[in-house]
């Protein structure tokens, strides 16, 4: 495990969960008498929402006389109400937080990160805090005033690998130009079901899945997608390969070897029901838990010097320990 995947894995373990703020007492007064709850509140308590107001009540937030109610319960004069204001989940995205960063190259136009798996880059759903972003904004304050702190592209979760973050507009402004003009090289390496051809591309558009929306799948009416792929070592029953990414679509790589019949190794949305492979063998691979999926090359024209850049970083432990599973089981 690297330094960066250990001091992730202590975040997620000790991070503090979020409290709620020392309750509002409030007494109901003569022209608050009469109202329901939620709108004496609203009245009381200008600084927020009805809506959010009406939300503390029905979790259980907001106690009247010391017992919980419903909204539109009714409220009179002298009646005591105490409130536990909570923060809201896009109110704590974009806070700094102490979260080590792999960095692998740093100016003062970009930052290139070497991403462990596991880390959520961007706050979202269900991943609040403890993201990518998080950690930059501690790392550099000024990426506050960068919208998405920079960020001009992502990884996955649980795929692990290279990306880079702007950290002037004028960097991000052409990084995200050169993107779109597919300039920017990014390739990984994926362990893969099965024996592709050598080489090869896809070329098949992405969308969203017309009846399993968290899915993304190769539509006709999708956005246009190019892989390219080339076989890299073959084993009794994957097969590791290096693709390249021409778009960067929403699981590209994931959805397109999935579409040749190729899906990768341990991905939990695409891979499907598990292969006849050996007891022992079968056992790696169900250690893995995650999608085979690493950034290993990043190349792009500096924004600032022209100059041409390329990093490559090695595949984490995990993808490496698969790998030599892989190979003992065929010697």
């Amino acid at each position: 495990m690297t330094e960066s995947e250990k001091n992730l894995t202590d975040y997620n373990r000790n991070a503090p969960q979020l409290q709620p703020h020392s309750p509002l007492l409030l007494e109901i007064p003569s022209d608050c008498s009469g109202l329901r709850l939620d709108q004496a509140l609203s009245t009381l308590l200008p600084e927020y929402s009805r809506s959010r107001l009406q939300a503390w009540i029905k979790d259980g937030h907001v106690k009247l006389n010391g017992a919980v109610v419903i909204p539109r319960h009714i409220v009179w004069q002298g009646d005591q109400a105490e409130v536990e204001t909570q923060l809201a989940a896009d109110e704590i995205a974009f806070r700094p937080e102490d979260i080590a960063l792999d960095i692998v190259y740093e100016d003062d136009s970009l930052l290139v990160i070497n991403k462990p798996a596991g880390l959520v880059v961007h706050p979202g759903s269900g991943n609040w805090q403890g993201t990518m972003l998080n950690a930059l904004l501690h790392h550099a304050p000024q990426l506050a005033g960068i919208p998405r702190a920079g960020i001009v592209h992502r990884l996955d979760k649980d795929t692990s690998g290279l990306l880079v973050v702007a950290k002037t507009f004028t960097a991000q402004t052409d990084l995200v130009r050169q993107l779109q003009a597919r300039s920017v090289k990014r390739e990984y390496l994926a362990v893969v079901q099965g024996a592709p051809q050598e080489t090869g591309s896809v070329e098949a558009p992405i969308g969203r899945h017309p009846t399993q929306r968290i899915k993304m799948a190769v539509v006709q009416y999708g956005k246009p997608a190019l892989t390219h792929f080339a076989l890299v070592e073959r084993f009794a029953h994957y097969s590791l390969v290096r693709c390249q990414l021409e778009t960067g679509r929403t699981h590209q790589i994931r959805v397109h070897m999935q579409h040749l019949g190729f899906p990768l190794l341990g991905d939990p949305v695409y891979a499907g029901k598990g292969m006849n492979i050996p007891v022992a063998l079968r056992e790696a691979v169900k250690g893995f838990t995650r999608q085979a999926l690493h950034a290993t090359r990043l190349g792009l024209i500096h924004p600032v010097s022209g100059e041409a850049m390329e990093w490559r970083v090695d595949m984490p432990d995990d993808m490496a320990a698969l790998l030599e599973a892989l190979r003992n089981e065929d010697r």
